[in-house]
């Protein structure tokens, strides 16, 4: 007899195993279709650190993962984090290779995202086409561009992507106490920034012109020495800015050079507010400063 229940006892454990995987299959995709999204009504963020041409920061890797913590945290957002472009793309991505050749393969390309977070520094791998579809994400779709601490050493090569962030980086100071200024209190996030930032800040060139941009933080030119001073005489040091372009919305931060700048609650929340209002979760008024 508890030979005979042992059995019956294996009898519906393989029974309930296979009624599972039928509830599983039945679930699953039909070849050649897409699997279901998961973050059905949230707002997505693609976030890409593609430095393979550039200076390889060594913050990247913490910022990644506090961006990815914030939207989690905040509930703003779902952040998809690559070391690569392939996303950044309008075309179908299909598999290769003898395994997935031609086949859907999960990989979402940008009509999927809201935002865009770039990381990247150097040339680029972005194709001339990824390039085009990149700016009417932006211009055209009106989608959000965020870019990070490098963003104005990277695609320097690329005129239009200097156009749509606002400038290209013409130099940058030393790591050390900097004074700053906030140009914009009324920027969420931005009311509550200190006046003193540890930080590498940038200086900007070509072509950035005051007027373009509208300034959130700046360095403080009264606390700069004569020769910091003489890199840019007319005083105009942006830090962080926002504008727009075409139909979407530009946020530019320098800060996060050093891996503490993502620890620090204040200045973390900064770039989750400034995440915010390019996926137009918030609002902010970024009329572009007055032209000198």
């Amino acid at each position: 007899m508890r030979k005979f229940k042992t059995w019956l006892a294996v009898l519906a454990g393989a029974i309930s195993l296979m009624l599972g995987a039928g509830a599983v299959c039945a679930q699953a995709p039909a070849p050649g279709q897409a699997m279901p999204d998961p973050y059905v009504g949230k707002k997505k963020l693609l976030v890409v650190a593609d430095v393979q041409t550039g200076f390889h920061h060594d913050s990247i890797n913490h910022a990644m993962a506090v961006i990815e913590r914030l939207g989690r945290e905040s509930g703003a957002y779902v952040a998809f984090l690559r070391t690569d472009s392939q996303l950044i793309t309008r075309t179908p991505i299909l598999g290769a290779g003898s395994r997935y050749e031609g086949r859907p393969i999960n990989a979402r390309n940008l009509d999927y995202f809201d935002a865009v977070f770039m990381l990247s520094s150097g040339a680029g791998t972005l194709s001339d086409q990824q390039k085009a579809d990149l700016l009417a994400f932006v211009k055209e779709d009106g989608k959000g561009f965020i870019g990070g601490h490098a963003a104005t050493i990277a695609f320097y090569d690329w005129p239009e992507y200097g156009e749509m962030i606002g400038g290209f980086m013409a130099g940058e100071y030393r790591v050390e106490p900097t004074g700053v200024i906030v140009a914009d209190p009324d920027f969420p996030g931005a009311a509550a920034l200190p006046d003193t930032i540890t930080d590498q800040f940038p200086y900007l060139g070509a072509p950035y012109v005051k007027g373009g941009v509208h300034t959130i933080l700046r360095l403080d030119p009264s606390r700069l020495t004569s020769e910091q001073l003489a890199r840019r005489p007319d005083g105009d040091f942006p830090v962080a800015w926002a504008k727009t372009y075409g139909k979407g919305r530009v946020f530019v931060s320098s800060l996060g050079h050093v891996e503490e700048i993502w620890d620090d609650p204040v200045l973390s929340n900064f770039q989750l507010e400034g995440i915010k209002w390019a996926l137009g979760l918030t609002d902010a008024d970024v009329t572009p400063d007055p032209a000198q």
